[in-house]
C-alpha cells in the first residue's frame, strides 16, 4: 500500500523520517511518496486533503480536524522551542505599543503555530505579511517589513546578520502556560483504515528510535535538504525540536496541545471543533 506523506525539508523532519521512507526498519508493507514543502504549504494541503499523512502546525490542525486525526509519533513540541520576533537593531520598540498599525510584520504563514503565539503576546500587532520563512531575515535586512517572525534554523543565525531579538514567544508561552509549546504535529487521514492509521503511528515511532539510536545515519540526506548551514548547525536544530515528544506524546504533550487549543478557541483564534484529536 502506498500513501502519500508531506514533511518539510527541515533537519527535525528530515532526521525523524529518515528510517522509513528509506526503509531501513520494516515498514510493515506500507510505501511512501514524499513530499518536501514549507510549513504554510503543508498547511495548506492538509486544508485541501492533498495528502495521507503530513506534518503541519498545530494551530493549521484545529482547521483540519474534520479530516485528520493527531499521531502521538512525529511532534514537535518541548521547550525553549518557541518562535522569536525580531527586528533591525536600530528598532524602536516603543512602537509595538504606541503605533502598532503602522508596523509591518513578516510572518511565517497566517496558520502557523508561531503566528498563533504571535497573536496571543502581541494581539495589536495586525499588519502582516506571509513570507516564506527562510526569506524573513533578508526582507528584514532590505527594510520591506519593520518585524520579523521566525522559526526553525533562523533561530541560531538572525543575531549574525545583525539582527536583534524583541520576544521569544516560546518563552512567553511557557511562563503564561507552564507548558511545553506544541509547533507541529503529524496528522493522518481519518478516512483511512483504523489498522493503517495505527501502523503508520507504530513506524513513525520506530523511525525516531531508529534516528536517536543512530544519529549520523541519514547525515547525507538531512545534508541535501539543508539550508545550507553546518553539521554543526543542524545538529543544534535537531536537538532542539526532536525529543521524546517526538517518539510519543504522552499524557504531558498531550496536555500541552489541548491547552493550546482550549486557549486558541477562548481567544477565538480558531473555531469550534467537535472531533477527537488524538488518535487513540
Amino acid at each position: 500500500m502506498k500513501l502519500s506523506l508531506g514533511f518539510s525539508p527541515c533537519p527535525n523532519d528530515t532526521f525523524i523520517f529518515d528510517a522509513l521512507i528509506h526503509k531501513k526498519i520494516d515498514t510493515e508493507g506500507l510505501d511512501f511518496e514524499v513530499s518536501y514543502d514549507d510549513v504554510e504549504t503543508l498547511n495548506q494541503k492538509a486544508f485541501n486533503q492533498q495528502l495521507d499523512i503530513t506534518k503541519l502546525s498545530y494551530h493549521a490542525f484545529a482547521y483540519a480536524l474534520e479530516n485528520y486525526v493527531l499521531l502521538d509519533a512525529g511532534s514537535a513540541l518541548g521547550f525553549g522551542v518557541g518562535p522569536l520576533l525580531i527586528a533591525n537593531q536600530d528598532f524602536d520598540e516603543s512602537l509595538i505599543q504606541q503605533k502598532p498599525d503602522l508596523l509591518k510584520v513578516g510572518i511565517p504563514g497566517k496558520y502557523t503555530t508561531a503566528n498563533f503565539l504571535l497573536g496571543v503576546a502581541y494581539p495589536q500587532l495586525q499588519n502582516k505579511q506571509e513570507i516564506v520563512f527562510s526569506q524573513i531575515e533578508q526582507k528584514l535586512l532590505n527594510r520591506e517589513i519593520d518585524l520579523g517572525l521566525i522559526i526553525h534554523e533562523n533561530r541560531f543565525t538572525y543575531h549574525e546578520k545583525g539582527l536583534k531579538k524583541i520576544m521569544d514567544l516560546g518563552d512567553y508561552w511557557e511562563k503564561t502556560t507552564q507548558s511545553a509549546i506544541p509547533l507541529g504535529g503529524i496528522v493522518i487521514k481519518r478516512s483511512l483504515p483504523e489498522e493503517v492509521k495505527l501502523k503508520v503511528n507504530r513506524l513513525i515511532r520506530k523511525s525516531v528510535e531508529f534516528a536517536f539510536a543512530n544519529p549520523k545515519s541519514g547525515l547525507d540526506y538531512i545534508r541535501s535538504h539543508a539550508q545550507e548551514m553546518s553539521e554543526e548547525v543542524m545538529y543544534k536544530h535537531i536537538s532542539l525540536y526532536v525529543n521524546q515528544y517526538s517518539v510519543d506524546l504522552g499524557a504531558e504533550g498531550r496536555k500541552a496541545i489541548q491547552q493550546l487549543f482550549q486557549t486558541a478557541q477562548d481567544k477565538r483564534i480558531i473555531p469550534n471543533y467537535n472531533k477527537s484529536i488524538f488518535l487513540t
